[in-house]
Formats: structure tokens, C-alpha cells, sequence
């Protein structure tokens, strides 16, 4: 289980066991990890916890979300990454990752490359890749069928635990393989984009459980979702 480890000039504060998907870190009462301090936003920064992976994004604040020293916007966080915000450290530690590094995106395919969709629109390498299979088994087996552009026809099964696809900095969703079926959750959105969509209508922040025959849309790429 990973776990953030906040401090202030050196000195814990708290601990936080990552057990939900979504953290919010920030100055507001609402938030999961209130940090009440004037140089920290509202709303600073959310982690998405999507299994055994978690993506941190900073939610425009005012004094930015560094990791290790370096703003950032989005960020797959590592075992030992210290993020700070305003005057205050979280250090995220996932022992489970030191252990199962080298299983990390075993496979990686690239879908479409400059690809122009149907609609016309212009499409940037889509990238999926396939974690390690560490969820629990599902009854059946599932794949992905891109359904337009130059690689039609191509599939790709989704027999690990966890399967990112998109384009970095643009839109990236993900499908974890659960005891119960198979859910997709968005991971990233660029702003004033529209969110990916499955069966037309757009993805939330919740994760949304797929169905055979489902049709998902991620930067102009159609892909049908097919149980075997």
C-alpha cells in the first residue's frame, strides 16, 4: 500500500495510507490532505490511485507543485518521489514498487501514428501500455479493437492488471482488470478539451465499468471493448 508522509522543515506531521482512488491536497477543509497554510492553494494538487500506479496533477495553483525539485503539471509518481507544496513535503513511498519495477509496462504499443481520423481530426501517436498482472482473476477475458483510422482491425487483449492508452499531456485514460470486471478511469485531460467518452458520452472522475460491445473514444480514436 503506498503511503504519503508529510513534514515541515523535517518534522512529520502526518502519514496518509493511499486507500481510495482520488486524494485532494490542499488548504480547504474538504480536502483529504489539508495542509492550513497561506502559500497553499484551495485545491492544490489531486493523486489519482488507479491500482498499483499514481498520478499526481497539480490543479493550477497558485505557487505550482514541484516533485524532487521540478514543477510539474502531471507526474507518475515513483517510489521516494518528495513532492512539495507551498512550504510543506509529502514524500510518497510504495514499498511494492521496489520488488516489481522491472514488471512495470511490460508491453507497449503504439495504435495509431499521425493518424487522421474519419472526422478529419488530426491524431497523435496513441500509446498503450500493459502493466503487471497482479489483480484479482476475472471470469472472463477481454481486448480492445481499434475501430478507425490506419491500424483498423488491430486488438490488443487486456489479460494484465492494468492498461494505460493515450497521448502524454493530452489525454490518457486507463483500464484496470478487477475481481468484478473491467473499469476505465480517466487519468489525464488536457484543459478546455473534451473528456474521452464511452458509448458517446463523456468519462467522469469516477471509474466507469465497461460492458461487451462498449465503444470508447480517446483523442479521435474509436476502440471497441469486446468480451472474449
Amino acid at each position: 500500500m503506498a503511503r504519503l508522509i508529510l513534514s515541515l522543515d523535517g518534522q512529520v506531521l502526518a502519514e496518509y495510507n493511499m486507500m481510495k482512488e482520488r486524494y485532494t491536497i490542499g488548504r480547504l477543509q474538504d480536502n483529504d490532505v489539508r495542509i492550513d497554510n497561506p502559500t497553499v492553494s484551495g485545491h492544490h494538487s489531486l493523486i489519482i490511485n488507479i491500482l498499483n500506479d499514481s498520478f499526481l496533477e497539480d490543479l493550477n495553483s497558485t505557487n505550482g507543485t514541484y516533485v524532487n525539485g521540478k514543477l510539474i503539471k502531471k507526474h507518475a509518481l515513483q517510489n521516494g518521489d518528495v513532492i512539495t507544496v507551498g512550504r510543506h513535503q509529502l514524500r510518497f513511498v510504495d514499498t511494492a514498487t521496489d520488488s516489481e519495477e522491472n514488471d512495470e509496462f511490460a508491453q507497449t504499443m503504439v495504435l495509431s501514428k499521425s493518424d487522421v481520423t474519419s472526422s478529419g481530426v488530426h491524431v497523435a501517436p496513441v500509446v498503450v501500455r500493459n502493466g503487471s498482472d497482479r489483480s484479482a482473476p476475472v471470469a472472463v477475458q477481454a481486448k480492445i479493437q481499434v475501430l478507425n483510422g490506419s491500424f483498423a482491425g488491430r486488438e490488443l487483449s487486456l489479460n494484465k492488471a492494468l492498461t494505460t492508452m493515450g497521448q502524454p499531456g493530452v489525454q490518457v485514460i486507463a483500464i484496470t482488470r478487477r475481481g468484478d470486471g473491467y473499469h476505465l478511469v480517466q487519468v489525464e485531460n488536457a484543459p478546455n478539451r473534451e473528456a474521452p467518452k464511452v458509448n458517446g458520452q463523456p468519462v467522469g472522475a469516477k471509474a466507469h465499468k465497461l460492458a461487451d460491445n462498449d465503444v470508447i473514444e480517446l483523442v479521435g480514436i474509436k476502440m471497441g471493448f469486446f468480451l472474449d
